[in-house]
């Protein structure tokens, strides 16, 4: 039992690492819920209780950062709500297009909310390319942070 329960801890981090780039899952609570797992089948003896405590922090934070990141972007471009909800749907609809899909697709449908919502073109472009910027600086934060987690968690391990 104790192999299945480690397979599934190792799974979610496998899959949470995934998930700090694919929008439709939360990458870094799902590390830290294969973390926890680990920390608990292992009675908390290599991975301890503070441990645990710095990598919930850490997933408060990379949570915190998937929030901001694409609106601080949007918000110094003085996007509307239309390019927000825009960039997520392109974000949704890149999933199904491959990696340049996940690239271009936020800063297509942040530009094309935009545009519905004030029918200026050179707005909407920069609107676009503002909220794909923080959605990029964003996912760099979240990966940097993810990676941090399972350094630690590997660290733990090891020594």
């Amino acid at each position: 039992m104790t192999a299945v329960l480690w397979a599934l801890a190792l799974a979610l981090i496998a899959i949470g690492v995934v998930g700090t780039v694919l929008p439709a899952l939360p990458g870094a609570v799902l590390v830290f819920g294969g973390i926890a797992l680990a920390a608990w089948i292992d009675g908390f003896a290599r991975i301890s209780g503070l441990t645990l405590g710095v990598l919930a922090v850490l997933t408060l934070l990379a949570w915190g950062v998937d929030f901001v990141a694409g609106a601080l972007g949007a918000k110094r471009a003085g996007a509307s709500t239309w390019a927000l909800v825009g960039a997520a749907l392109g974000t949704l609809a890149g999933v199904f297009t491959g990696l340049w899909g996940l690239l271009f697709m936020p800063l297509a449908g942040a530009a094309i909310g935009e545009y519905v919502a004030q029918r200026d073109l050179h707005r909407a472009g920069r609107v676009g390319v503002a909220t794909w910027i923080g959605m990029l600086l964003g996912t760099a934060a979240k990966v940097a942070i993810v990676f941090a987690m399972v350094g630690v968690f590997v660290a733990a391990l090891v020594f």
